[in-house]
């Protein structure tokens, strides 16, 4: 008659191999999801080659648990699920990090593009009124006056 240790062994490896499958299956479908986002073009390749590496890191990590194990021990955690868990946050903490930087980045490129607007806008204005005066636009010969930025176009 087995003993109850033995019994609790084989449930927890039962529910282990349970763990292990699911966490491949959703491992395998979180990179299904990224491929599609890029082929729909969705997503970015330089951020899609970030997430297919999470996932096929997840895939390995549900494979091969013990890879887990030696590496929690090898930075002197005690248990893989605090390692796991010090990971996730390293990599949230540095993704959150990357995205700040790159929209303080697109909010100035904004606001630049918008003064630049509101100044073209201003010109033409300007233009269009002298026109509708009888009076010659400045600078209709094409070239630039004095003090002007160059814009886009005569770049």
């Amino acid at each position: 008659m087995p003993t109850v240790s033995a019994m609790l062994e084989l449930a927890a490896s039962h529910l282990d191999n349970k763990v292990r499958i699911a966490a491949v299956i959703v491992s395998a479908i979180m990179l299904g999801i990224v491929l599609e986002l890029v082929r729909r073009r969705r997503l970015v390749e330089r951020y899609a080659l970030l997430w297919m590496t999470v996932s096929l890191v997840l895939i390995v990590l549900a494979i091969w648990n013990q890879l887990l194990s030696f590496a929690a021990d090898a930075i002197g955690i005690d248990l893989a699920a605090n390692a796991l868990f010090l990971a996730a946050f390293a990599v949230a903490f540095l993704l959150l990090l990357h995205f700040s930087v790159i929209t303080t980045r697109l909010s100035e490129e904004t606001k630049i593009l918008a003064q630049e607007v509101a100044r073209l806008d201003g010109e033409l204005r300007a233009a269009r009124a002298a026109s509708s005066n009888g009076e010659p636009a400045s600078g209709s010969n094409g070239e630039r006056q004095p003090g002007k930025r160059a814009s886009t176009a005569d770049q």
